[in-house]
C-alpha cells in the first residue's frame, strides 16, 4: 500500500477506532432474517464468523458467552430475546472486543425491535467499517447486512435520504449488485435534489476515487470540505482524499497544499507526523527553480 493511501486509510481506521476498539470476528445462530441468502458465492456464513470469534475467547468466557445465549426462558420470548441480543452485542463489545459478532447482535436487535432509529444505525455501523475491510469475503458480507437493515428502515421511511444513500453506498463499496452504477444512481439522484447532502456528495467522490475518475473526486470532496463547517471529522477525511486525489494526478503542489489544511485537523500525533512526512517527500520532489523557471517532477 502507498504512503498516502495508508495515511488515508489510517485516518479512517483511527477515526473508527473511537467508536470501535476492537478485532475481527463473528454473529448468531438463529437469525430474525436471512439477508446473505441472496448472495451466497462470495461471502461468508454468519455461522462461521460466530464460530471463528468463539474460538477465540478463554475457557471463562466461552462458559459465560454460553450462559447469556441460553438465558431465554418462556414468558415474554420477544423481550428476553431482544434484551439477550444486547448482552451478547455488549459481551462482545467490551469482553470479546470483535467487531462482527457486536454488529451482527446490534443489527438482530434492531430488526427485532423493528424501529427507523435502531435499524439504520446498525446499518451504519456495518457500512462504516466495510469501507476498510480488505478481505472480499467479510466485505460482502457486511454490505448484505448494511443493505438488510437499509431497506428495513426504507419501508418505515421511504424519505430518509441517508438510508437512501447509504442504500447506495452498499453496493458501491460491498461489491454486492451486477454493477456499482446500481448503488450511483441512487446516491446521484439525492445528490441532484440536494447539493448540501454532505453524504451523498462523499460517497460520490469515494466512488470516483475507486473508479480512477480523479477531477470528479475532487469536485465532490471540495464540496465535502466546503459544507463540512462543524464535523471536523468529515472535513478531515475530505482533506486527504483531496491530497490523495491530487497526488494521483502527479499534482504535487495541490497535495501537498491539502495535506497541510489537514495538520490543523489531526489530533492523533502519529497519524500528524506521517502526514508532516509525506509533506517532505513531496516538496523533495518538486525541482528547485531553474533559469528557465520553476518546474515540478510529475
Amino acid at each position: 500500500m502507498k504512503r498516502p493511501q495508508w495515511i488515508t486509510l489510517a485516518i479512517a481506521t483511527f477515526l473508527v477506532a473511537i467508536l470501535y476498539l476492537f478485532g475481527r470476528t463473528v454473529p448468531e445462530k438463529k437469525s430474525v432474517s436471512n439477508p446473505q441468502a441472496e448472495v451466497s458465492d462470495n461471502v461468508i456464513s454468519t455461522d462461521t464468523i460466530l464460530a471463528q470469534a468463539k474460538r477465540r475467547l478463554s475457557p471463562e468466557q466461552v462458559t459465560r458467552l454460553n450462559a447469556i445465549e441460553h438465558s431465554v426462558v418462556r414468558g415474554d420470548v420477544k423481550g428476553q430475546q431482544l434484551q439477550v441480543y444486547h448482552q451478547l452485542a455488549q459481551f462482545w463489545e467490551d469482553t470479546g472486543q470483535f467487531f462482527e459478532p457486536y454488529a451482527w447482535y446490534v443489527a438482530e436487535a434492531s430488526r427485532l425491535e423493528n424501529s427507523e432509529k435502531s435499524l439504520t444505525f446498525a446499518a451504519h455501523l456495518f457500512l462504516q467499517n466495510l469501507r476498510g475491510e480488505n478481505d472480499p469475503s467479510l466485505r460482502t458480507w457486511k454490505a448484505v447486512q448494511a443493505k438488510d437493515l437499509f431497506e428495513r428502515s426504507l419501508k418505515i421511511n421511504s424519505d430518509n435520504d441517508s438510508s437512501i444513500v447509504g442504500l447506495g453506498a452498499c453496493y458501491i463499496f460491498g461489491g454486492i449488485g451486477s454493477t456499482p452504477m446500481d448503488g450511483i444512481m441512487r446516491v446521484r439522484a439525492i445528490a441532484e435534489k440536494d447539493s448540501t447532502n454532505i453524504f451523498a456528495q462523499e460517497v460520490l467522490g469515494q466512488g470516483s476515487m475507486i473508479s480512477g475518475q480523479y477531477d470528479r473526486a475532487i469536485t465532490r470532496f471540495e464540496a465535502v470540505y466546503r459544507l463540512s463547517k462543524t464535523n471536523m471529522d468529515t472535513k478531515l477525511e475530505a482533506a486527504l482524499m483531496l491530497a490523495e486525489a491530487f497526488e494521483k494526478k502527479a499534482e504535487k503542489t495541490s497535495a501537498i497544499n491539502w495535506y497541510e489544511k489537514s495538520l490543523a485537523l489531526i489530533k492523533n500525533a502519529e497519524v500528524r507526523e506521517e502526514v508532516k512526512k509525506r509533506i517532505d517527500e513531496l516538496s523533495k520532489g518538486i525541482l528547485q527553480r531553474s533559469p528557465d523557471g520553476p518546474s515540478e517532477k510529475k
